[in-house]
């Protein structure tokens, strides 16, 4: 192996200023056996650079080549595998792992021994050998480099003990000793034998000098060596002399010592002296109470403004002193505990006393509310709460105390006032709903005709007579639409006005009254209650429900609780549980008010969405938010029930075989709807609903209109088409419904259209014969004869012409027109107004066959002289006179 190592020393490594300094046979583990060398090696030129180097033999001779390199630095792990049994296997892990199998494990351990010096010598790194023995890992002795001789610094100091013991360079003083020495034998450098010869003489003739040097030199060691006997015995006498001198200052080293203990234990019982003042001045200053603070928790006066606020000053007090934080040790002190129970029965006795007082004052609250209802029971007003806030108010931080010191007892007054509150607010709601429905019908005696009994106020109508109540109203508005269009006009009577406008009034005056109640009652709540200042406490969801009774989970979903998972939710649940009776209130007097006119429901919709809207800006998981919420709902509910119905009474329209039709109802109730409703919806938030009202009720005219002029058998069909298509144009021109821009240019054509059919169909009736024989002429041209070969024909010759005009005269001509107006006034009605329209239109058509009649005499009968006996001035005069004279 040393022939092997020098041989890699001069032919790798040299010529790379490198040394080496260890060396191991390996091959790899579970492979086929290929040896190699693994070469731990150090640079000779700084910075030193440490590495591993991989050597393997050439397959083409006998020389070795350098393979692979790692740094030392780049290695994270040695596993050595075994390090008490003896195994050649060990690990380097690298980028990976490198598992190898040394030739025996003594090169192992040496291999290993010098990778931990040299990580220890240049590194310094946590290189983690694992399974090694302790043996391997001895410390490197430490070598500075001024105790190395010049040229060594570079080696690793016990990690080249052999590459040392080999070769070891000359200092300076040696080479030039033996620079000297060879100058003077020249025949050294030919013959080393004789100069190695005389170099033994030499060192011969050096020793015998020596020896008699030393001889000659006894008498100066005799002389030496009692002068040394000499200073012993004064070396003893000076020890004996210590000697006395240290037993004398051993005494007094002890009373010292005496001294120094005494001033310890005085220093440290002083220490402990200002300790214990310390912790004494700490457990008065913070654990006792004022006599003060005592007799107002005792026995102060909770109904006056002062002995409230002494009270919550000694309530303050006393808690900063329940709540002190006590330092290790002090809960074991006997007076601690007494001064702690102490305080909980302080704090007992005053909770019971406030919960006593605040539930006393909550049932005086009821009594004083219920004394002053029968003034409100004539006004559509509501009771003022305000007092009793304000006096409660006063409580508020005593109650924020209570809350964080016996959450019990908070839970407790919260339920009572609860209780009562809800109570009393029921009583007043109801009294304050039946005054509403009062007003709404006008007197008790009307209430009871809508199904109100009672003071509860509640509707008891059965199914069928709310059923039969719109039937009616419904037919009594067809009815009084029918009698206002007899008199010319289309609007609701003032009577009908009067009442929705006072419906309007009265249900915005019930919302304008319930909102700051209900605000001002969550507002109190909050303050009061102290629930907006921290988060929920364990178990609120819990005493919530129970304190609810579950109502309010059972008005909301039955069966299941509603879960409170902050304050904001336990202000719900307490506003749900005192308001209770509001959303059925509300919801039965929107029934009465859809009971009394269905048209109510556009005015509720825009009430009630308005509100819903501010109440959902300024907190949309409020109570009042979801209450108004929910009856809106049923508002909308009962606003496309109306459309509903009035689209099924569109279809239900039955008109009179005897008379003619006019304007249809629905017709004229759509244009009472739409009226009210762009009054009513002027500027308001929800008018999304009502656009798709309209336009479902428009396609329901425009069905049924179509469907009872095809019915029609005293009126044409285009007249009804014509009248009802106009006026519903009209309506929508004059009321300008964006959302109806497309109906609206519908209508209009349908009109044009039937306009012009009946014109078109009137005027083939006057002149009946003339009309026949000019068709028969049109059909000839358009079986390809010529227009002035018609004449030629038998049927269609001048005499045959001639014949036709003579039978219609100026005379004639006139008569047949004044049938037609008067027919024509027969199918128009009075309210549309459109006589004139018609009569202008057809005066028009007239002219117009006219010219065309006088056309087809001038191409097919040229040259003829065969002209109408009536002019157009006769036709304008004709038309004139008899439009005047009707």
């Amino acid at each position: 192996m040393t022939a092997i190592k020098h041989a890699l020393q001069r032919d790798i490594f040299t010529p790379n200023d490198e040394r080496l300094l260890s060396i191991v046979n390996v091959c790899k583990a579970g492979k086929k056996k290929k040896n190699c060398f693994l070469c731990a090696t150090v640079t000779t030129e700084r910075p030193v650079q440490v590495k591993v180097v991989k050597v393997k033999k050439s397959d083409k001779g006998d020389f070795y080549k350098r393979q692979i390199a790692w740094a030392l630095r780049d290695l994270a792990v040695v596993d050595a595998k075994d390090a008490i049994k003896e195994n050649p296997e060990f690990d380097l892990h690298f980028e990976k792992i490198y598992k190898w199998v040394a030739s025996s494990t003594a090169e192992k351990n040496a291999f290993i021994s010098c990778i931990w010096k040299l990580n220890q010598r240049y590194l310094r790194k946590k290189i983690d050998f694992v399974n090694v023995s302790s043996q391997l890992l001895e410390e490197l002795p430490k070598v500075t480099e001024e105790s190395v001789p010049s040229g060594e610094n570079q080696s690793v100091t016990g990690g080249d003990e052999e590459a040392v013991d080999e070769y070891q360079e000359l200092n300076a003083r040696e080479e030039q000793d033996i620079e000297i020495m060879m100058e003077g034998c020249e025949y050294a450098i030919s013959n080393a034998e004789a100069f190695a010869e005389r170099l033994s003489r030499e060192l011969q003739v050096l020793d015998g000098a020596n020896i008699q040097s030393i001889m000659a030199s006894e008498k100066q060691v005799n002389i030496l060596m009692n002068l040394l006997d000499e200073a012993l015995k004064e070396v003893d006498q000076i020890e004996l002399k210590l000697s006395s001198y240290e037993e004398m200052l051993q005494s007094v080293k002890e009373q010292m010592d005496q001294i120094s203990e005494s001033n310890h234990l005085i220093h440290l019982s002083n220490t402990n002296n200002v300790k214990l003042l310390s912790e004494i001045e700490f457990l008065v200053n913070h654990m006792d109470l004022a006599k003060g603070h005592i007799k107002a928790l005792q026995e102060g006066d909770l109904a006056s403004s002062r002995g409230i606020e002494a009270c919550t000053n000694a309530a303050d007090a006393l808690l900063q002193c329940m709540n002190v934080a006590l330092r290790p040790g002090h809960d074991m002190l006997l007076a601690v505990k007494q001064q702690q129970q102490r305080f909980s029965d302080l704090r007992e006795h005053f909770a019971r006393r406030l919960a006593s007082h605040l539930n006393n004052v909550f049932v005086q609250q009821g009594h004083d509310q219920s004394s002053t209802l029968a003034q409100h029971s004539v006004e559509l007003t509501l009771p003022n709460h305000h007092p009793f806030h304000r006096d409660l108010l006063r409580y508020a931080k005593l109650m924020e105390w209570l809350k964080s010191t016996d959450y019990g007892k908070y839970e407790g007054l919260t339920k009572n006032y609860m209780d009562y509150l809800s109570r009393l607010y029921e009583r007043e709601i109801k009294d304050f709903f039946e005054v509403a429905k009062i007003k709404m019908t006008g007197t008790t005696k009307e209430s009871k005709k809508f199904g109100l009994h009672g003071s509860s106020g509640k509707l008891t109508g059965s199914t069928s007579s709310l059923n039969k109540l719109s039937v009616q109203s419904s037919g009594n508005r067809r009815s009084q639409s029918s009698s206002l269009l007899d008199m010319g006009n289309m609007s609701a009577s003032d009577l009908d006005v009067a009442d929705r406008t006072k419906f309007d009034k009265i249900f915005e005056q019930v919302l304008s009254e319930l909102e700051p109640l209900c605000l001002a009652e969550q507002d109190f709540i909050s303050k009061f209650f102290k629930l907006q200042q921290h988060q929920s406490m364990p178990g609120t969801m819990t005493e919530a429900e129970d304190l609810d009774g579950g109502t309010s989970s059972r008005q909301h979903n039955a069966g299941t609780p509603l879960p409170v998972s902050s304050e904001k939710d336990m202000i719900r649940q307490m506003m749900i549980k005192i308001f209770r009776c509001i959303e059925p209130e509300l919801n039965n007097l929107i029934a009465l008010g859809d009971k009394i006119d269905s048209f109510n429901s556009l005015y509720m919709l825009v009430k009630m969405s308005h509100h819903v809207w501010t109440a959902q800006n300024v907190d949309p998981a409020s109570f009042l938010s979801t209450t108004l919420g929910n009856v809106l709902v049923t508002v909308k509910r009962n606003f496309d029930k109306c459309i509903s119905n009035q689209i099924r009474q569109m279809e239900e329209v039955k008109i009179s075989k005897k008379s003619k039709v006019g304007i249809l109802p629905f017709v004229a109730e759509f244009e009472e709807f739409a009226g009210l409703a762009e009054s009513i919806f002027k500027n308001a938030e929800r008018r999304g609903d009502l656009d798709k009202a309209y336009t479902k009720l428009i396609r329901g005219v425009f069905v049924n209109v179509e469907k009872v002029a095809n019915e029609s058998q005293k009126t044409p069909r285009d007249v009804v088409m014509m009248e009802n298509f106009h006026h519903i144009f009209a309506t929508l021109s004059r009321l300008k419904i964006s959302c109806l821009e497309a109906e609206k240019k519908e209508a209009k054509q349908k009109y044009t259209d039937h306009l012009q059919s009946y014109v078109i169909y009137s005027l083939g009736q006057p002149l009946e014969k003339l009309n026949h024989f000019f068709e028969g002429v049109e059909a000839r041209v358009a079986q390809g004869i010529r227009e002035e070969e018609v004449s030629y024909q038998l049927a269609f010759n001048k005499q045959e012409l001639r014949k036709v005009i003579k039978e219609y005269p100026g005379k004639e001509v006139k008569k047949g027109l004044d049938n037609l107006y008067k027919k024509v006034d027969k199918h128009l009605c009075e309210e549309e107004n459109l006589l004139q329209v018609v009569w202008h239109s057809m005066q028009d058509e007239f002219i117009r066959q006219y010219k065309h009649f006088e056309g087809l005499i001038a191409r097919c009968y040229p040259g003829s002289g065969v002209t109408m006996e009536f002019t157009i001035q006769d036709i304008l005069d004709y038309c004139s006179s008899i439009a005047q004279s009707h």
